[in-house]
């Protein structure tokens, strides 16, 4: 039977990109001038997927108003909202009670902060030829000492969910879960309604003791996750200039720039740079690898780079700024050291 359903776990506060996520929640930050979850069920439909389930917790309200709104995407986007946080397994279970399943049907789960390119089309190939009951987008990363990982047999079949290792010794792999499933409704089913619990930690390990086949997919291609400011500002820059495909993207270069936004022609924005809606660009000012959200000004010779600039927030002259996070309606009037965060309503000056 073809897979033409998915749930997006878009439920978490992200903490992590604080302050940004104080008001919107992370999937629905923009990456290249459109929200995560936007990319995330572009993809989805790209490979057939026909209806998608959000499974929203926290401010739920920014995802109502966006699908108000949203006329770009070609397919049924409805939500499943959790009056307590669930955790990824009992998210899932809970958008499932919300969508008409048969007891055949598999469905596509993608994490809602997670940017990849790869080919969930082939995975949705070998989940089918493999008749398994549950598959794993996995990759291979460098370093895997802060991850759990996931050993799989020359076949691809899953051996074991691992724990994040505490040394050298239990390092018996470099695959990691990326955060792309694909459930049977048998799996689904056997998680237990409104009780919170972890797909990762609970489910899958589950799935194994009852000799349940779960496969491995693995592919390299790109995978970043979004969960800090700094792995955000890049994942939109690398959307940007095409280091990541979206099929929201038709266009890439060293910039996106509304058609609102002023730019003057002496100012220079590059480095996969966003700058959205009457955001303004001042002469002699330099802009690299940054996002400038609306309304958002840059005065006159200041450079920003790696940075965000939040909505109705501005930097004035001559000033020299590199990874910062700066919240909305914020006034910077001096240089700041990298790694700050400006919390919103603030203005920083010089005493």
């Amino acid at each position: 039977m073809p897979i033409t359903k998915a749930i997006l776990l878009v439920g978490g506060e992200g903490t992590r990109l604080r302050p940004l996520t104080l008001s919107t929640p992370k999937p629905m930050l923009p990456l290249a001038g459109y929200p995560i979850t936007a990319h995330q069920i572009a993809k989805l439909a790209a490979a057939g997927i026909t209806e998608v389930m959000l499974a929203t917790s926290y401010r739920t309200e920014v995802f109502a108003d966006w699908l108000a709104q949203q006329d770009y995407l070609d397919l049924q986007i409805k939500f499943a909202i959790e009056e307590v946080p669930l955790g990824t397994g009992g998210a899932i279970r809970n958008a499932a009670d919300h969508m008409n399943l048969s007891d055949d049907e598999s469905v596509v789960v993608l994490n809602g902060d997670v940017l990849s390119g790869h080919d969930l089309t082939q995975q949705l190939t070998q989940y089918a030829a493999a008749k398994a009951a549950a598959s794993l987008h996995l990759v291979s990363v460098a370093d895997p000492s802060s991850f759990g990982l996931v050993p799989t047999s020359d076949t691809g079949e899953v051996l074991a969910f691992l724990e994040k290792p505490k040394n050298a010794a239990e390092i018996t792999t470099n695959q990691i879960n990326a955060g792309c499933y694909i459930l049977h409704c048998d799996v689904i089913n056997q998680i237990s309604q409104g009780v919170p619990s972890s797909v990762e930690r609970d489910v899958f390990p589950a799935l194994l003791t009852t000799k349940a086949k779960v496969i491995g997919y693995l592919d390299n291609t790109y995978f970043l996750d979004l969960g800090t400011p700094y792995s955000y500002v890049q994942g939109s820059a690398d959307l940007v200039t095409g280091k990541v495909s979206s099929p929201l993207i038709t266009k890439t270069g060293q910039a996106v720039i509304h058609p609102t936004a002023k730019v003057d022609p002496s100012a220079m924005v590059f480095g996969g740079s966003v700058v959205m809606a009457a955001a303004e660009i001042s002469a002699g000012a330099v802009v690299s690898g940054s996002i400038i959200f609306e309304n958002a000004k840059i005065d006159v010779n200041s450079q920003l780079f790696d940075s965000i600039l939040g909505r109705n927030s501005k930097i004035n002259s001559d000033l020299i700024l590199t990874k910062i996070v700066v919240a909305e309606n914020c006034t910077i009037n001096t240089e700041i050291p990298a790694g700050v965060r400006v919390w919103p309503n603030l203005e920083l000056t010089t005493n």
